[in-house]
C-alpha cells in the first residue's frame, strides 16, 4: 500500500524530512474504534446509551486537539448518507457526529486489529496527512478532552513520539502515535491484540498518569448484567 511506503520512508508528503527529538506541533487526527459487535455487552457499543458514548468520544478527541476524527465501523455495517446529508450507521440507524469521518472495516469480525488497521490507513491516506494519531475505543465513556490533550502533549514532547494514558498504574487510552510508527503498528495489529504487541515492545513509550481526570475503565458489560 502506498501509505505504508511513505510511512517507512520517514518523509511527509510535500518532501520535508521529519526527525524526532524535539517538540513537534504537527496535527493530530483521532481514530475511534467502534467496529465490534459487543457480544458481552449485548449489542455494538457504538449504539450504547442511544449513541451517547459515540458522541462523547468524538467530542473528547476533537476538543482534546485532534484536527480530524475517524470513526471505524464494523458490526453495524458501513455508514451511508441520509436524506438530510448526515452520515448514519446502516443497522440500526444512528448518526455519526457532525464533522467526523466514518471508515468501514470490512473484516471487523477478525478482531480489533482489523479496525485499527482500517483507521490508520484512512489517516495515512489523507491528502494532508497528520503527524500524530490519537486512538481510543468507544467504550471508555468517562475519558474526556482533558485526558486526550494531556497524552497528546506528552507525545509531542517525547523523543519517541509515543504516549499512552495510564489509570492507577494500568495502561489505558488514548494512545498517541507519531507517524513514523504507523507502518509497524499496522503490521503488528492482528486479531484482538490491536496495538498491544507493538506497545509492549517499546520501552520508550511515555506513560501519562490520568487517574486524576478519569477512571479510564472500559465497559464490557451493561450495568444490569452480572459478570
Amino acid at each position: 500500500m502506498e501509505a505504508v511506503g511513505w510511512l517507512c520512508s520517514g518523509r511527509r508528503r510535500g518532501g520535508g524530512e521529519v526527525t524526532l527529538g524535539g517538540v513537534s506541533e504537527g496535527r493530530c487526527d483521532g481514530i475511534l474504534l467502534a467496529g465490534g459487535a459487543g457480544r458481552r455487552y449485548g449489542r455494538p457499543k457504538v449504539l450504547a446509551e442511544g449513541g451517547e458514548w459515540l458522541r462523547g468520544a468524538v467530542a473528547a478527541l476533537a476538543e482534546g486537539g485532534c484536527g480530524r476524527v475517524y470513526v471505524v465501523l464494523g458490526a453495524t455495517g458501513p455508514a451511508r448518507r441520509d436524506a438530510s446529508g448526515w452520515w448514519v450507521c446502516e443497522s440500526p440507524a444512528i448518526a455519526i457526529p457532525e464533522g467526523a469521518q466514518p471508515v468501514w472495516a470490512a473484516d471487523w469480525a477478525v478482531g480489533v486489529g482489523a479496525s485499527l488497521r482500517a483507521g490508520l490507513r484512512a489517516v495515512a491516506d489523507a491528502e494532508d496527512a497528520a503527524e500524530y494519531v490519537a486512538i481510543m475505543p468507544v467504550d471508555t465513556p468517562d475519558v474526556g478532552a482533558d485526558v486526550v490533550a494531556r497524552v497528546l502533549g506528552a507525545a509531542r514532547r517525547a523523543p519517541s513520539g509515543l504516549a499512552r494514558a495510564t489509570f492507577h498504574d494500568r495502561p489505558g487510552h488514548p494512545v498517541v502515535l507519531y507517524h513514523k510508527h504507523w507502518a509497524a503498528v499496522i503490521k503488528a495489529a492482528q486479531g484482538n491484540s490491536g496495538a498491544r504487541e507493538f506497545l509492549v515492545s517499546r520501552p520508550d513509550i511515555v506513560a501519562v498518569r490520568c487517574d486524576d481526570l478519569a477512571t479510564g475503565r472500559d465497559h464490557d458489560y451493561p450495568p444490569t448484567r452480572a459478570r
